[in-house]
């Protein structure tokens, strides 16, 4: 394992900052590449591309390890790309194959998933897609020694907003084998959404109101976690205000938050799996913790209490 916090790293994030554009996301790649390449960043086992639906995005990866043996909690996740793009692979990096690697080194099966993009499919789309991939492993999950019932979803960027959208039932009822959900940097209002273009290709200008996932988020009796990074685009910064406002009046108390030091917007989920070093601020060990309380059925009933 790597066992030191590169200097360097940390000072090229602090250099990129709040900075996120097509320059700085390469160079997050390549910064956190070759860490991630330092060691075993897949899964033992990997089933690739399974079809979850009829679309050509409806595609996601099993990662697994056969010493965690059978009735294993899974953890799915959704990918981020402006809601126009991302995907759960890319080609010479070791993205997103480190999020399986993550989970089954704590005992998890990892999914991770693909889904409809903007402008051609638009909101609810992804949602619902999250959903038909939540049913595939209902059927699915226990061929890979996965406990469909015991399925936490998290999603980072427009994966985050998304899997809030799920949450909030707009991909239909959530499944009773989802225990939990995680969402980093999203977008969980779109009225008071300051992203343009991208955002706007998804969630178009009609009727935003009806698309905020923050009354579904305030009713939902899930253990819910959430996260920005310290040095995230000011936009998920006024997201996750106007969220904890929104759960605040709802409940009396905020939910399970955190900013995550020292992390950029993409930071924060390239460096998932690199604890010790100390870029992920702590969230990965944070996060092993959560997964697992909602998943051995002592999570809260609103995701408003104190950290696990």
């Amino acid at each position: 394992m790597v066992t030191r916090l590169p200097d360097e790293v940390r000072a090229e994030l602090r250099r990129t900052g709040r900075r996120f554009d097509p320059e700085t996301i390469q160079a997050a790649y390549d910064l956190f590449t070759p860490l991630h390449e330092a060691v075993d960043h897949r899964a033992p086992v990997v089933d690739r591309d399974r079809a979850y639906g009829p679309d050509p995005r409806h595609r996601l990866d099993v990662h697994t390890d056969p010493a965690v043996g059978a009735g294993a909690p899974v953890l799915l996740f959704v990918h981020g790309g402006g809601f126009v793009g991302g995907d759960k692979t890319r080609e010479g990096y070791p993205f997103y194959d480190h999020l399986g690697r993550w989970a089954t080194d704590h005992g998890l099966v990892g999914v991770t998933m693909t889904y409809r993009l903007a402008p051609d499919f638009r909101w609810p789309s992804a949602a619902e897609d999250i959903a038909a991939a939540v049913a595939w492993l209902g059927e699915h999950a226990e061929e890979y020694g996965g406990d469909p019932h015991r399925i936490v979803v998290m999603g980072q960027s427009a994966g985050a907003s998304h899997v809030a959208s799920y949450v909030a039932g707009h991909g239909g009822p959530v499944a009773d084998g989802v225990v939990g959900a995680v969402m980093m940097s999203g977008v969980y209002d779109p009225p008071t959404n300051t992203l343009d273009e991208l955002a706007r290709h998804y969630y178009g200008t009609d009727d935003l109101p009806a698309k905020s996932a923050l009354p579904g988020l305030a009713a939902s009796a899930l253990p819910l976690l959430f996260a920005v990074a310290e040095l995230d685009v000011p936009h998920f910064h006024r997201q996750a205000t106007v969220l904890l406002g929104a759960m605040w009046a709802a409940h009396g108390v905020t939910p399970l938050f955190v900013t995550i030091p020292d992390a950029t917007h993409l930071s924060e989920i390239l460096a998932l799996g690199l604890e010790g070093t100390g870029l992920d601020g702590g969230f990965g060990d944070l996060l092993a913790r959560f997964v697992a309380r909602a998943t051995s059925g002592a999570g809260s009933d609103s995701g408003a209490e104190g950290a696990p």
